[in-house]
């Protein structure tokens, strides 16, 4: 009996905060080392969630602004000295706003992001051997980005599709035609048999949402 070979790419998947986002952890199994991407909260138990994972963080991915998915990422980032990486800069006045999100519902304590490094389209981002592309996706925010790693198929969608949905708009800076027209013209020519992760809910196919979602059709 041989030992299968270990998938390139592990994914844990945190729910954090009242929202449910899905926090992921991504790790390369043969470096062990891991990136968090959108850390809405719940810093503790993300850290106790790598200690349990046996995995070394090396940086803080943000797909965009909103506080459930980066309101944990400056307390994050200070208690394991990690660098804090997008998203575009279209969404400085919601990480320099966030202390405000949080007073919404009563979060004393969310901390404003400073990114060491925003992000643009066709940038790319590395972790152990794997690189992803980065794709700016407007309309749920200004600087909303996913992550897509081509030779596994694999996309991080944050807030811009879901199964059988798409993101928000109904914000004074969201749009929803710019965000269906990203869609369609970004993320959908990745491919019919990319998997993607979205910010809440569960997991599905691009494939699947060009033919059944609602929101995608004509």
């Amino acid at each position: 009996m041989t030992d299968q070979p270990e998938a390139p790419l592990q994914i844990a998947v945190v729910p954090v905060t009242p929202f449910q986002q899905n926090c992921s952890i991504l790790w390369d199994p043969e470096t062990k080392q891991a990136a968090i991407v959108d850390p809405g909260g719940d810093a503790p138990r993300l850290q106790e969630a790598l200690k349990e994972l046996g995995v070394t963080p090396v940086a803080i991915w943000l797909t965009h602004g909103h506080l459930d998915h980066a309101g944990g990422a400056t307390e994050l980032a200070e208690a394991l000295s990690l660098p804090i990486i997008g998203p575009h800069e279209g969404d400085k006045f919601l990480l320099d706003g966030l202390p405000e999100q949080g007073l919404r519902f009563d979060i004393l304590d969310m901390k404003a992001v400073k990114p060491t490094r925003w992000l643009k389209e066709g940038d790319e981002v590395s972790l152990g051997g794997l690189t992803f592309s980065v794709q700016h996706v407007p309309g749920h925010t200004p600087g909303h980005v996913t992550f897509f790693q081509k030779d596994l198929r694999f996309l991080l969608a944050g807030d811009t599709v879901f199964a059988g949905s798409v993101g928000r708009t109904d914000f004074p800076y969201g749009d929803h035609e710019t965000l269906i027209s990203g869609i369609k013209t970004k993320l959908l020519p990745l491919g019919d048999d990319v998997q993607f992760l979205p910010g809440h809910g569960p997991a599905s196919t691009l494939g699947e949402e060009r033919r059944n979602n609602p929101f995608l059709l004509g």
